[in-house]
């Protein structure tokens, strides 16, 4: 028996992005009712939306080339689709307050207490609990975050990917443009707006899945991320 869980946010008009990012706007393009001739219709059903939205939207993964300058033209259609169609392990750290960095030692920490270990070609997912105490609230941009240290360190355990809860993956502001860099020099990405971490806590090893759009050049792309797990 297999179990899928869905690990991504809802796209819809006014969710919270990244600040300086675009803004989500969805409108019916095409309604049933004009197909069908209807004139002046009281309501519209939706045949076809019309999305306007950035790469960073939502659930999402960053392609190399949104690292920084030196990464130009490692762009997300170039990406191999082995670094999206991973083995997975999440790791608690629920225990975090906002804007707290995870050191690597607290990786270890996380390991051990979970009976894990990091391997090469994993994505590691960073359960902070943030999601479920601070969507959309007052406090959802100020969520902890990995340290430089931690991105350097689960760079070189040579992993595809990690993801977090949060916006970013480092605390702005203190690592998270530094985490990023990181990520581009050691050739390994990150997702971010992660949801439903805490089905996934006490569970063992999974099949991770979080494959992007096919964007010709894009610095990124929404997913559809789900963690299966064979029964």
């Amino acid at each position: 028996m297999t179990e899928i869980i869905d690990l991504s946010q809802e796209i819809y008009e006014g969710m919270p992005v990244y600040k300086g990012l675009p803004q989500v706007k969805m409108t019916v393009h095409n309604s049933h009712e004009e197909w069908n001739g209807i004139k002046n219709p009281k309501i519209k059903t939706p045949a076809v939306h019309k999305l306007e939205l950035g790469e960073h939207t939502g659930t999402h993964v960053d392609a190399i080339n949104h690292m920084s300058i030196e990464h130009k033209g490692k762009s997300i259609d170039k990406m191999p689709l082995s670094m999206f169609y991973t083995k997975g392990i999440c790791l608690d750290f629920s225990h975090k307050g906002l804007k707290e960095l995870i050191e690597p030692y607290e990786i270890e920490k996380a390991c051990e207490m979970a009976n894990l270990k990091i391997e090469k070609g994993d994505t590691v997912l960073i359960y902070t609990d943030h999601y479920r105490k601070n969507f959309n609230g007052k406090d959802w941009s100020n969520g902890p975050g990995i340290s430089t240290k931690a991105a350097r360190w689960l760079g070189e355990k040579k992993i595809s990917a990690f993801g977090v809860e949060t916006m970013s993956p480092g605390v702005p502001g203190i690592s998270n443009k530094e985490v990023h860099h990181i990520c581009g020099e050691l050739n390994f990405t990150h997702y971010e707006n992660m949801i439903n971490l805490h089905l996934l806590i006490g569970r063992g090893r999974f099949r991770f899945i979080g494959l992007p759009l096919k964007i010709k050049g894009g610095t990124g792309s929404p997913v559809r991320a789900v963690a299966i797990f064979e029964k």
